[in-house]
């Protein structure tokens, strides 16, 4: 639906003409999976499939929703003084957090607002549609009520949204990479410090393909919550010995010097990834500085033989992809990329390579999976904004 039919569509619903539209993306990550919440680098994008939204203030208390990717739950309303979490709000419930957080931070949110939004992130996909739709209520608000906030304080309020309200324990990465995000520019990002830079992202030839399993994973109910206390409870045992504060405090070296701290081989699996996947992030920097795509495809693969056997996030739905990924000709790397446990992965393909490629994993995929994968081609767009 393009912005004049969201315009109409929002007219035709609530009577008036929209006062704004804005535009929230969603993010791949290149690489640096699982590390966000240990404390190491990640290295992600914005891309071009997100969230568009359009909406006008109201004179009353009440705030007014409707998604055109939920059209069966019709207009949502609620008051802004009455903001708790309810499963049967469904998405707005983003939409409510967003106001919470907000006005906890001392920011006057004192009248009512109507929105309507359209997502072109696959539901589902890991491409973090939930985060572009926290930023984009984010710019919304920031809009309508005149706010003074600055991106980054707009970007944590979306984390914890995420993880106060709606419940999930992710790390900031999602947020970062959306609000952030610059076109043909990756983001290196610290996540122990947020010092992030901006890496030009120059795949001469080359194009990112997303991958969806069509698998669905619930994030908050996946074992994300588990892999990562069994990263805390691993870095609680290296501290007895080591003055570090996260995982990402650590070379392979020290870390294979050091597991019998650990003394429990699953544990050990789990920090070594942690360990291994952030110090990959840092090389795959610096190789596509270099331009060494070749180095950078590796990377991708290795990292995701790490998550697929050392975390153990993969299932046979990513694997699946991955490895007939792997096998085509014309293909850097490939590797998942998200939470796990379905969503999506990336390859690095040759651009005149791509129809064979999607051609040939998806039917290796039908004949394994028994259902179909789909895929986009991704290209690297600029972060949340005020169209």
């Amino acid at each position: 639906m393009e912005n004049k039919q969201l315009v109409n569509k929002f007219t035709e619903l609530f009577g008036q003409k929209p006062t704004g539209q804005y535009f929230s993306p969603g993010r791949i990550n290149l690489i640096g999976e699982h590390t966000d919440y240990n404390g190491g680098h990640v290295f992600p994008a914005s891309i071009t499939y997100g969230t568009q939204g359009v909406a006008a203030p109201r004179e009353d208390d009440q705030v007014l929703v409707y998604s055109t990717n939920f059209e069966d739950l019709g207009i949502i309303s609620f008051s802004i003084n009455e903001l708790d979490y309810d499963k049967k709000a469904n998405w707005a419930n983003y939409v409510k957090g967003m106001i919470l957080k907000l006005k906890e931070a001392g920011f006057v949110i004192d009248h009512g607002f109507e929105l309507l939004v359209e997502g072109t992130i696959p539901n589902g996909a890991g491409l973090s549609s939930s985060a572009s739709l926290e930023l984009l209520v984010g710019i919304v608000l920031e809009d309508l009520f005149d706010l003074d906030i600055d991106r980054l304080e707009l970007v944590q309020t979306g984390k914890k949204v995420e993880n106060e309200f709606i419940g999930v324990n992710s790390g900031i990465m999602d947020q970062f990479a959306i609000g952030f995000g610059e076109v043909d520019q990756a983001i290196l990002l610290d996540t122990n410090t947020l010092k992030y830079e901006m890496v030009p992202v120059k795949l001469d030839g080359y194009a990112v393909v997303i991958m969806n399993t069509n698998k669905r994973r619930e994030l908050a109910e996946s074992k994300y919550n588990e892999r990562r206390s069994e990263c805390e409870e691993a870095l609680k045992r290296l501290q007895t010995k080591l003055p570090i504060h996260s995982l990402g405090d650590l070379d392979e070296d020290t870390f294979e010097a050091n597991i019998d701290l650990i003394g429990d081989d699953t544990l050990i699996r789990r920090a070594r990834h942690a360990v291994t996947e952030n110090q990959r992030t840092l090389k795959a920097k610096a190789e596509l500085e270099q331009g060494n795509l070749e180095a950078f495809g590796q990377l991708l693969n290795d990292s995701h033989h790490s998550l697929r056997h050392d975390y153990e996030v993969t299932g046979i739905e990513l694997d699946t992809l991955v490895d007939a990924a792997q096998d085509q000709s014309g293909v850097l790397g490939a590797r998942m990329t998200g939470a796990g446990f379905g969503g999506c992965a990336i390859a690095v393909v040759k651009e005149d390579a791509v129809p064979t490629f999607k051609e040939n994993v998806h039917d290796r995929y039908l004949e394994v999976v028994g259902y179909e994968p789909e895929f986009y081609v991704a290209h690297i767009g600029s972060g949340t904004t005020k169209i």
